[in-house]
């Protein structure tokens, strides 16, 4: 395909952590190449800043999770039911396991939304809000088209190719992953929550962008269980020098490294330890790649 179908375009959805915040969403990141809108990860807000940016539910065309810590999943069926609602085709899904018996247990007959679903396909008046609507009769739930997935899965889309690897961050309770996608000849990195390890540095290798999760200020000591899985923005910096990515983008502040001391604390760490463009991203923040 030719630049103009293939460049490829991130929109930040959610650049926070678990912790509640009105700054920063919880994960969510937007790539938008060709025709496809690609979603990696859905935590909490997330919706809501899809809505801010300019789009709807059903424009998302392929979701891809990392892992299912809440914070990467929370508006997962908030998104589905709600592309479901807007008439969209079932959207194709990928993740690491359980994601079949999650996505069954939030859309299956026996599953948490059952209620809401049985009254919206069942009760004559829902049925008559749906076909005014220009939907047909019956109705069906939402059904995702689910893949469960390992590292090294890869993907074929439109115009561009996923590759995973593995990230190291809550195994082995939580299988977990990073993504690249690359698309005319451009390659953008998504690390997922992860310790420096040999896989996602090899995924990141000649990366034009690398959106990293950072969860460890600049200097910020944390239990010892915790702080090897947490690399901090020089070691981020380090990491992308060491593998040719052209930009460096960090994600996953938490409310307390948003303090404008440790904000210039870590953008010097990258200055000194990173040749390439480095920042901290906001939600709603927009990169061409």
């Amino acid at each position: 395909c030719n630049a103009a179908a293939c460049n490829m375009r991130l929109t930040i959805l959610g650049s926070g952590s678990p912790e509640a915040y009105a700054r920063r969403a919880s994960s969510g990141f937007l790539v938008e190449v060709g025709t496809d809108r690609i979603l990696f990860d859905c935590g909490g807000g997330v919706v809501d800043n899809l809505l801010r940016a300019g789009h709807l539910p059903k424009d998302i065309t392929h979701l891809f999770f990392t892992h299912y810590h809440s914070d990467h999943m929370m508006d997962y069926a908030r998104l589905v039911h709600a592309a479901w609602d807007e008439g969209a085709p079932p959207l194709k899904v990928f993740g690491p396991r359980p994601l079949a018996k999650i996505t069954n247990g939030y859309f299956g007959r026996d599953g948490v939304l059952n209620n809401d679903l049985r009254a919206r396909t069942e009760l004559p008046q829902s049925q008559q809000v749906w076909v005014a609507r220009g939907g047909n009769l019956p109705r069906p739930w939402p059904a995702p088209e689910v893949t469960e997935i390992t590292a090294g899965f890869t993907y074929q889309g439109e115009g561009w190719t996923l590759g995973s690897a593995n990230a190291t961050h809550a195994q082995p309770i939580l299988d977990c992953l990073g993504f690249s996608v690359e698309a005319d000849e451009k390659k953008f990195v998504y690390s997922g929550d992860t310790g420096i390890n040999d896989d996602i540095t090899n995924l990141s290798r000649d990366a034009d962008l690398l959106l990293h999760w950072c969860y460890r200020g600049t200097g910020e000591i944390l239990h010892p269980a915790l702080q090897a899985f947490s690399p901090d923005p020089g070691d981020v910096a380090d990491m992308a020098q060491s593998v040719g990515v052209k930009r460096l983008l960090l994600s996953h502040f938490r409310i307390h490294m948003d303090d404008p001391a440790a904000h210039k604390m870590a953008l010097n760490d990258l200055s000194k330890r990173f040749e390439g463009p480095a920042a901290i991203v906001e939600d709603l923040d927009v990169f061409d790649i």
